[in-house]
């Protein structure tokens, strides 16, 4: 064949032969028809891949996100106003509902339903081979004064009769639901197993028995760990759900330095989509404002972070310039308030109260309708193999309205409006 000859080929439209018919495909549309393929392939595909570390896809809001205020109040699930989330691949309507129920006007205030939770560690396994949890629900009245916080007026008033049981078969090496926090996200209560890394929504929240349905998975430190995420705190920042550990190093029983893993923080987006975060010296910068270098510590069970006030809180359980001891850190509790901005780069300490040693705060929210003011706090008390829980309510200044106020002899770690 001359060159002639084969440029024509080349240039030349492929002939097929159907039937007794003769189709002619040009070249220039096999082209369109096979990245058109292609696209569409990747456009299905591309979101399910990635691993589970800090590679996973994640969808991520573009500059074309219409803000809150910018979507009308028929827009989201249920007609309740939404946040609209784009990206490339997909969009999410990210339900925005808190809380879950409405506030209802009364003579004693404005009241609000709330929920606590408990990780009852050993004795959560039962003689039928379930592990369980409870939930107890209280009304939390109201008389917010806004020129003075700290002269507001609240009132606790717990339900009536047995607690609600949460139940479940899934365990790790024969623990489980040993549930640490509730929060709700996307318009749905969640919880976290602080043994098997589970994130459970807890769903039939009137019935006698609440159903835990599994959401995601929190592998321990930066994903790739075949343990569950100890996991202890938690809140809701942008548009992800924010999951924290104790932000204490992985010591032995007697304080000699196994890992970092519990000092890693997980951020999951609507879709479930999990990123893993390596928080150490954040926490180091915490623990350097109370004047804490390991072997001292600071354990943290309570978290959240203020779009009011642009900054982190947190709650301290415990903490030590001592080496840990799994005896004497039964009487490390604090009385103590961090306050960071975003970036960690400045930390405040405040104190609420004065300190009981046997007693740390094991979750808050802020109180909705007080500008984030007002916190409701919950602290758990663990003593020679005995468990005890106290509520109180407090401002952002440590002015105490609600002073501690025994609950009951169940560990309750986790606190929620409902």
């Amino acid at each position: 064949m001359s060159l002639a000859e084969w440029r024509q080929a080349i240039v030349a439209p492929t002939t097929y032969r159907v039937g007794n018919s003769t189709v002619r495909l040009q070249t220039r549309f096999i082209a369109i028809i096979v990245v058109f393929s292609v696209v569409a392939l990747l456009y299905i595909a591309y979101p399910f891949q990635g691993s589970g570390a800090e590679n996973h896809f994640r969808s991520q809001p573009s500059a074309l996100s219409p803000s809150l205020n910018e979507i009308p109040d028929g827009a989201g699930a249920g007609g309740k106003k939404a946040a609209v989330l784009w990206s490339t691949h997909r969009r999410i309507v990210l339900d925005t509902p808190y809380p879950l129920t409405k506030p209802v006007s009364t003579e004693k205030g404005l009241r609000y339903r709330i929920g606590i939770i408990t990780d009852l560690d050993l004795e959560s396994k039962t003689s039928t081979g379930k592990w369980i949890s409870y939930m107890r629900r209280a009304n939390l009245f109201l008389q917010y004064k806004k020129d003075d916080p700290k002269s507001s007026k609240v009132t606790i008033e717990w339900e009536n009769g047995e607690p609600h049981i949460i139940k479940s078969g899934v365990n790790e090496d024969g623990r489980g639901m040993e549930l640490s926090e509730l929060m709700i996200f996307n318009g749905k209560l969640y919880s976290c197993d602080d043994r098997t890394g589970i994130v459970y929504e807890l769903t039939k929240l009137d019935a006698e028995e609440v159903v835990p349905v599994p959401w995601v998975i929190l592998a321990d430190g930066n994903g790739t760990v075949s343990k569950g995420f100890k996991c202890e705190w938690s809140c809701v920042k942008g548009d992800h759900l924010w999951i924290g550990g104790l932000g204490k190093e992985w010591t032995t029983s007697s304080g000699e330095l196994v890992n970092h893993n519990p000092q890693f923080v997980k951020s999951i987006s609507a879709a479930g989509e999990i990123r893993h975060h390596d928080w150490k010296l954040r926490y180091q910068k915490l623990a350097k404002a109370l004047d804490i270098v390991f072997p001292g510590y600071v354990i943290h069970e309570s978290g959240g972070w203020s779009d009011v006030w642009k900054k982190w809180v947190f709650l301290p359980r415990r903490a030590s310039k001592e080496q840990y001891n799994d005896k004497t850190d039964e009487k490390k509790g604090t009385n103590i308030m961090l306050l960071t901005d975003e970036d960690f780069t400045n930390v405040e300490v405040r104190h609420i109260g004065d300190v009981i040693p046997t007693h740390g705060f094991s979750s808050f929210k802020w109180i909705p309708g007080t500008g984030d003011n007002l916190i409701v706090a919950l602290k758990s008390e663990e003593i020679d193999g005995k468990t005890a829980s106290y509520i109180m309510v407090f401002d952002m200044d440590g002015n105490i309205l609600v002073p501690e106020t025994k609950v009951g002899d169940h560990k309750y770690e986790g606190v929620e409006f409902l």
